[in-house]
């Protein structure tokens, strides 16, 4: 390795183990499948206190202040939801209901799959679509494809595979989800490589997740760049997942220099193992004009200041680029309310190492900028740029606290919002995810069809409606991944946004996209509109004073849902204030 300081023996261990279980794990009983994961979601919610402390402490964050909050959900929340969910698909064969969207595509009913999903986030739905030419027929097929003779039976004969997972270091729970993929929803053991940023909880995952260690199915290591170098060419390794950086993952493909460029175009990759990827974007939000009151601007600044702000503005899937009508008169408003919540947000400091590089790189490209100021001691300002036009800086992804305001002329809703729609496809980089917010009334002005039909034409893999795309992230049901379809689908060669999709526990192949849709105003200002919901302000948002506390009950319920664990979570979330 031309590292005289690097020790192979410990990762060849790993190696040497895995390989010896591939095949057993393969070949592993859906009950031994299902009561493993019944063990991890146990195990996780034992050390779910201690995870988030770990995480609290590197971030500079107090435990005990909401900010918490984004790592009881990013963290233990993520990882227990996913593989309840996971394991109920294995128990019971899932009823896919589905419907045919306007551009004749199917559309399976993600979420709610049960009564305590409509209780805990009512008015939240999602679906997946999936790929055109998919019929409702196929369904069956296309679900639990890595299990031989379906999830129900068969395997004996399947042969194991060692797959690589390298970890994202800023959402705590994207290596352990990332892993789980791999070893249920295609049969591979892992070696899941921590990323420096956040390998602090390495003994923390192996808590959570030692019941897969014990069965032979995951070894978690850590290291520098160099142990995920030598991890990716070892032979042992027969596929690799990356969430990560798109040079990270170019390199791994191509190589480096003059020869990797020759390689790419040639089409023969360095690395000829099938690779799987998300590499983040450059997500936009668009803001459609309508007949928004005072209350709906300063909620949907809530919902703006979150989706830019949260983890302080290390997500893969913050919003970069918010694009607002140009003549309507609630973009003053609109933009007014977001600087103070700006403000208000309290601290969060900027613990990704390079975040003062990025974000001067971003204001050279920008040119002019503003810097909003955030609360507290330790958190660097956001730093906007107001621009005419996006230039150069729609292809770079900040991966910070950095945002782009464009302004389109808007004539009238459906007009602006196509040309929004085209500008994010075609000036933006990646197609992981974007966010439309409109008012109902703008929606049903738009028409049923007609709306849909521009939401087809969003080539994003995950698209939210009145709400985050970090919400599609979390749902357990959804495939996770940028755009499949379209004229330019991603290629190892033009990775985008990543090549293939993690979590979906529905276990289902052949999917375009998934998309969200969460109520345009809380409750109790949410049944005013129709349909109602129940849904008071989410606890993700940054704004919410007691996230942490509900979080942390979430969680709880998540582990071992019940009506005991769930009054204590509805009376916290449906205090004002």
């Amino acid at each position: 390795m031309g590292d005289p300081d690097f020790d192979s023996q410990p990762y060849e261990a790993a190696l040497a183990d895995l390989t010896a279980a591939k095949g057993a794990w393969a070949r592993l009983a859906v009950p031994d499948r299902v009561r493993l994961l019944d063990e991890v979601r146990a195990a996780t919610a034992a050390v779910a206190g201690d995870w988030v402390a770990l995480a609290c402490a590197a971030k500079g964050v107090s435990p005990d202040s909401p900010a918490a909050g984004e790592d009881w959900l990013g963290g233990p929340w993520a990882l227990i939801a996913s593989v309840r969910t996971l394991a109920d698909s294995l128990r019971t064969r899932p009823v896919l209901s589905h419907r045919q969207t306007v551009t004749g595509q199917v559309a399976v009913r993600a979420y709610p799959r049960s009564g305590w999903d409509r209780i805990v986030m009512n008015g939240v739905r999602a679906e997946v679509w999936m790929e055109p030419g998919v019929t409702g027929a196929d369904l069956p097929g296309l679900t639990a494809v890595a299990y031989a003779g379906g999830v129900y039976g068969g395997g004996a004969d399947r042969a194991g595979r060692l797959a690589l997972v390298l970890g994202a270091g800023n959402v705590s729970s994207i290596g352990p989800l990332d892993a789980i993929h791999k070893l249920f929803n295609e049969n591979q053991v892992v070696v899941l490589k921590l990323n420096p940023v956040n390998d602090y909880l390495a003994p923390v995952l192996d808590r959570a997740l030692r019941p897969l260690i014990a069965a032979g199915g995951l070894r978690i290591v850590t290291g520098g760049g160099v142990v995920g170098a030598w991890l990716a060419s070892h032979p042992a390794v027969e596929a690799i997942h990356i969430t990560g950086a798109r040079a990270t993952h170019d390199r791994i493909v191509w190589g480096e220099g003059a020869e990797a460029e020759v390689r790419r175009a040639e089409g023969r990759p360095l690395n000829a193992r099938p690779i799987t990827s998300e590499l983040g974007a450059v997500c936009p939000t668009i803001v459609v004009p309508g007949p928004w009151s005072a209350a709906d601007i300063a909620f949907q600044a809530e919902q703006l200041v979150t989706q830019k702000l949260q983890n302080s503005g290390f997500n893969c899937i913050a919003m970069q680029v918010l694009i607002l009508p140009d003549d309507w008169e609630g973009t003053a408003p609109l933009l007014s309310a977001l600087r103070a919540r700006v403000r208000g947000v309290g601290p969060r400091p900027a613990y990704y190492p390079g975040t003062e590089a990025r974000l001067r790189d971003f204001a050279e490209v920008a040119g002019a900028v503003e810097h909003w100021p955030r609360g507290g001691m330790g958190a660097p300002d956001l730093v906007v740029a107001e621009a005419a036009d996006i230039g150069a800086g729609g292809q770079v992804e900040v991966f910070g606290p950095a945002l782009t305001v464009l302004r389109l002329p808007a004539p009238d809703p459906a007009a602006f919002l196509t040309a929004a729609i085209t500008l994010a496809n075609d000036r933006l980089y990646g197609t992981l995810g974007a966010n439309i917010l409109i008012h109902p009334g703008t929606r049903r002005q738009i028409g049923r069809a007609a709306f849909e039909r521009l939401v087809a034409g969003l080539r994003y893999g995950a698209i939210a409606i009145n709400g985050w795309t970090g919400v599609a992230y979390a749902l357990p049901t959804l495939p996770w991944g940028g755009f499949r379809g379209g004229p330019r689908p991603p290629t190892l060669a033009d990775a985008q946004s990543g090549v293939g999709t993690v979590h979906n526990a529905l276990l289902l192949e052949g999917t375009e996209r998934a998309i969200v849709e969460a109520p345009f105003r809380p409750f109790p200002r949410s049944l005013t509109l129709w349909p109602p919901a129940f849904l008071p302000r989410p606890p993700w948002f940054v704004t919410h004073p007691r996230s942490a506390l509900i979080a942390g009950l979430l969680t709880r319920f998540e582990a071992r849902p019940g009506l005991g664990r769930l009054w204590p979570l509805l009376v916290q979330s449906l205090r004002r204030g």
